[in-house]
């Protein structure tokens, strides 16, 4: 066998890492864990630790020795009791069907308008479409409780301009009654959250091709032909996400009746399941029962939104 040959068999075996070598490999691999460390810390503190502290308190009892406490107060497992008296509670069964009806009237209707001023102001003949984009999503940068209080000057009798005009027509208007006052809500929300579905939806647009419009426009396509066959059909999953987030909005429900209950004698304290939850906490103590009406609340929000993710999906591979 010739030195060539010798040399061309024995294996080469690489150098072991220098020092510096090893600490820099080592850099490498924590310098993501670095980077989101500050998230993962506030993500802990602000998200996953309450989750968890709801769970936990929903299984357990507040036990207040003496009248008002004064002899001690201690914990206890309760075991699935708290859940079973939430369930059994018919304020809270409503104020669930209260909001799902909410949701099945609001959520629609909003998806829609969203719907129909993305596509206007994507329209080839808009004008000043970034003027009007900012119009229409700046309703979503006011806060709820002040965009509540605004709304509610509308809907006070003797502050409302609408109810005075309807008088003059004769139309008894009340907004803030029992049969209305869920819909008056749902205006709010509509309101607020419009715009911020069309802009996710604008998004969407954005990315389709304008060779698309271009062949299509070339074929002859009117805009209203356009926008069925080509621009819908390509935006359904901007509209699947704003509906799955008005899905979880919607078993959110807290900050427009919290507000509007001052004005409101229809607003009970039970109103809505996270005003519930809310009532059960502050306004009596009873923390496991609140953790485990916000716990159901929550199952059903992912039960809700998975069931159409998979319902949207099932329709889209038929």
């Amino acid at each position: 066998m010739t030195t060539s040959e010798t040399a061309a068999a024995t294996p080469v075996v690489a150098a072991p890492p220098t020092a510096p070598a090893r600490r820099h490999r080592r850099m490498y691999v924590a310098a993501p864990w670095i980077l989101l460390a500050p998230f993962l810390a506030l993500f802990l503190l602000t998200v996953l630790g309450p989750v968890i502290l709801a769970v936990v308190q929903s299984f357990t009892r507040i036990n207040r020795a003496g009248l008002f406490g004064e002899k001690g107060v201690t914990s206890g497992f309760a075991g699935f009791d708290n859940y079973a008296q939430a369930l059994s509670n018919s304020n809270f069964i409503q104020a669930i069907g209260r909001v799902l009806l909410f949701g099945i009237v609001q959520v629609p209707v909003m998806t829609v308008f969203a719907t129909v001023l993305a596509l206007l102001l994507e329209s080839a003949s808009a004008r000043w479409p970034a003027f009007f984009r900012a119009a229409y999503f700046l309703p979503y940068g006011i806060p709820g409780v002040i965009a509540t209080i605004l709304w509610s000057f509308l809907y006070v009798p003797g502050l409302s301009p609408i109810i005075d005009v309807g008088k003059l027509v004769g139309l008894d208007i009340d907004f803030l009654g029992p049969n209305t006052v869920l819909w008056s809500i749902a205006n709010i929300v509509t309101w607020t959250y419009t715009g911020y579905n069309m802009l996710v939806i604008i998004a969407q647009l954005k990315a389709i091709p304008s060779e698309i419009y271009e062949a299509a426009r070339v074929d002859g396509a009117s805009p209203l032909r356009i926008a069925a066959s080509i621009q819908l059909p390509l935006i359904r999953p901007a509209l699947i996400l704003s509906v799955v987030f008005s899905i979880i909005g919607t078993l959110q429900l807290f900050v427009e009746p919290m507000v509007l209950r001052t004005v409101a004698p229809a607003i009970v304290t039970e109103y809505t399941p996270n005003l519930s939850a809310y009532t059960n906490a502050f306004a009596y103590n009873d923390y496991g029962i609140a953790s485990a009406e916000a716990v159901i609340t929550a199952v059903a929000a992912f039960i809700l939104s998975f069931g159409f993710l998979a319902w949207t999906n099932r329709k889209g591979r038929s």
